[in-house]
């Protein structure tokens, strides 16, 4: 119960950071707010966690300021971030899901023991949930030869500069940004990017998707990968918990204007009840 009151008073805290930035952004006419202003407000506030204040995954963690004005927080690197109108979008809700499919398993050992994102891949990984979900109708899928195989790369974080528009008229410059892919997966051409989450949010942030699009897009057209990359598929994966069984819902997007975040298209969707079997 304190832990339960210790959170939700951290929470109301974080919405009070929220508020005064965007506050003193509104004052000075400037959206665009440092790490070390966030700072100063987490110290002013009394709020400790002064990383954890931009990081706003889906429409719900919005505090009221920001749902009133209609403003979301993104991420433009080297530090800084921006109130940037438009929350729908900045964020996307989840469509309903399209196929259910029960799907037999047998669970290894470490398959629950932690609940983070990526133990929730490596999960859909290893029972070729991911692999069904994207290749399930290619002839070679299930090829003995190990080379016919789709192909896994682990997560990793790295560092680069994205020129895109958000919606018409509107250029994005960002510099020196930070972007974390949590899984990839290649097949003939074909790339397959993750994102991973634990419950039942109704929304994203598009971000989180469309900035690994972008790292694959603009790696086709330069060095040893150009031309390569047939398409760039973007999934999104929710792991559900249940009394026995927990069910994997995947959502599959891509970007109809590769070089515009708002532009993003829902393909498919399909939830995997996971089915013990001895």
């Amino acid at each position: 119960m304190q832990k339960t009151k210790q959170k939700k008073k951290n929470e109301s805290k974080k919405d009070q950071v929220i508020e005064r930035l965007f506050t003193i952004c509104k004052q000075n006419n400037d959206f665009v707010f440092h790490n070390n202003l966030v700072k100063d407000v987490c110290k002013e506030i009394g709020f400790g966690n002064p990383f954890d204040v931009t990081k706003l995954d889906n429409k719900a963690k919005l505090p009221e300021i920001l749902l009133e004005n209609d403003y979301a927080i993104i991420h433009i690197g080297s530090g800084n971030h921006k109130f940037i109108k438009g929350i729908d979008k900045v964020y996307h809700n989840f469509e309903p899901i399209q196929e259910k499919i029960d799907w037999e398993y047998k669970k290894s050992l470490l398959n629950q023991y932690n609940t983070s994102e990526s133990n929730i891949l490596s999960v859909v990984n290893n029972q070729r949930i991911l692999h069904h979900f994207l290749f399930e109708k290619d002839s070679e899928f299930n090829d003995v030869d190990i080379l016919k195989r789709p192909k896994t790369y682990f997560p990793h974080r790295t560092k680069t500069s994205f020129e895109y528009y958000f919606g018409e008229g509107t250029k994005m410059e960002l510099k020196n940004i930070q972007i974390e892919v949590d899984l990839t997966i290649e097949f003939q051409g074909n790339i397959g990017i993750f994102e991973g989450k634990n419950g039942k949010p109704d929304s994203f942030s598009i971000y989180q998707i469309y900035h690994p699009f972008l790292y694959y897009y603009n790696a086709n057209k330069h060095y040893e990968l150009k031309g390569k990359i047939k398409d760039i598929y973007c999934v999104y994966v929710v792991r559900e918990k249940g009394k026995e069984n927990d069910t994997i819902k995947l959502w599959n997007y891509t970007f109809e204007n590769p070089l515009d975040i708002t532009s993003i298209k829902f393909i498919k969707s399909v939830s995997y009840k996971l089915i013990k079997i001895n």
